[in-house]
């Protein structure tokens, strides 16, 4: 589906109009989400904690099972960052809490971060928050070696999904940074003891040792199936970027965020977030209601999904080609020069691995 800041009005009031019928949060569907996703999460690691006298073939599937849990945990701590998922305050900043312990992720930060990523997704003069590292084909052509290698590491799918998961959850979320509030800086303190207790907790139950691989491996699930996820919102064919004074919200909203359309136990475990076109549109919105707000709007249902199949090929997108208004790989800018000649391009690639 193409936008533009051109987009009729009709077309944006019906959009309005649709979406705020499902704007308003609804306690019993969220309380159900947090007995069946938390409640669920519980019961699973008592089931671990049986296993661990039977067999690790019974409890690394297991942890691997948490790990989904955890994704669709995440979610309810990211409605409650909005707060979308209860009409109350403090109900959304308790619960946002309780998930964030459980995901490692400290609530007030991530709140004011993520709000940031909203209001300036797609935006080229506004990235460093909340985002995947992009460059531009000219800012990758004109950045030192060390940098271009830089960028290359951190684009590495492995680095991505597997090692930056780890080190988001295990270390940067842990330590207060020079830009947090000061009530960021405590978010992350109080966040921290509370992690510890739960260690704490759970080592002298599980014995140290057996939780902190299981734990492990239930971050590594999560963590790199969340980054996925966040990945794949943005970085595809056919995505939006644009110059502050080109850029448009509801342009951003449905060219730059992807409509994932996942099989349905997928669906279940990363809480709808696949619908996230509409989320961007209006962030408002819980995630129990993305979905019905989708089926309920065919100007929605236009825009073209993504599947899994069809979302791995955005693994080799690197670089936005401002000519080309596009995503491209290393290979294509290459390939095709990008605006550059052949021979300067050549010397500007040599001594860079070629990385997908």
């Amino acid at each position: 589906m193409n936008t533009s800041p051109t987009q009729s009005r009709s077309e944006l009031a019906q959009w309005k109009m649709t979406m705020s019928k499902y704007q308003e949060p609804s306690f019993w569907r969220a309380s159900w989400q947090i007995l069946n996703t938390l409640g669920g999460y519980f019961l699973v690691w008592c089931a671990i904690y049986l296993s661990l006298g039977m067999s690790w073939w019974i409890t690394v599937p297991l942890a691997v099972l948490a790990g989904g849990l955890l994704v669709r945990t995440f979610i309810i701590f990211h409605d409650c960052g909005h707060g979308s998922f209860f009409k109350s305050k403090r109900a959304n900043r308790f619960w946002g809490f309780v998930c964030g312990v459980l995901t490692f992720t400290p609530f007030f930060r991530w709140q004011r971060r993520h709000a940031r990523h909203h209001a300036t997704s797609g935006n080229l003069d506004r990235r460093g928050t909340g985002d995947i590292w992009t460059l531009t084909v000219q800012e990758y052509l004109e950045a030192s070696r060390w940098r271009r290698l830089a960028y290359h590491v951190v684009r590495n799918p492995v680095v991505l999904f597997v090692v930056a998961p780890l080190l988001l959850l295990c270390g940067i979320e842990r330590i207060p940074l020079g830009q947090d509030m000061p009530r960021e800086r405590r978010s992350v303190w109080w966040m921290n003891l509370a992690i510890l207790c739960m260690v704490a907790l759970l080592g002298s139950a599980f014995g140290f040792a057996n939780y902190l691989l299981i734990q492990l491996i239930i971050i590594m699930v999560s963590g790199s199936a969340g980054v996925w996820l966040f990945y794949v919102q943005h970085q595809f064919a056919g995505t939006y970027w644009a110059h502050s004074g080109e850029w448009d919200y509801t342009a951003a909203a449905l060219q730059g965020s992807s409509y994932y359309q996942l099989p349905k136990v997928l669906q279940w475990f990363s809480g709808n977030i696949g619908f996230h076109h509409i989320h961007h549109l209006n962030p408002s919105i819980p995630n129990y209601y993305l979905e019905r707000c989708h089926l309920a709007s065919p100007l929605l249902q236009a825009v073209q999904p993504l599947t899994l199949l069809t979302s791995l090929k955005s693994l080799s997108l690197r670089l936005w080609d401002e000519s080309g208004q596009r995503l491209i790989s290393f290979r294509q800018m290459h390939r095709s020069g990008s605006g550059v000649t052949g021979s300067r391009l050549d010397a500007e690639m040599q001594g860079i691995p070629e990385v997908l």
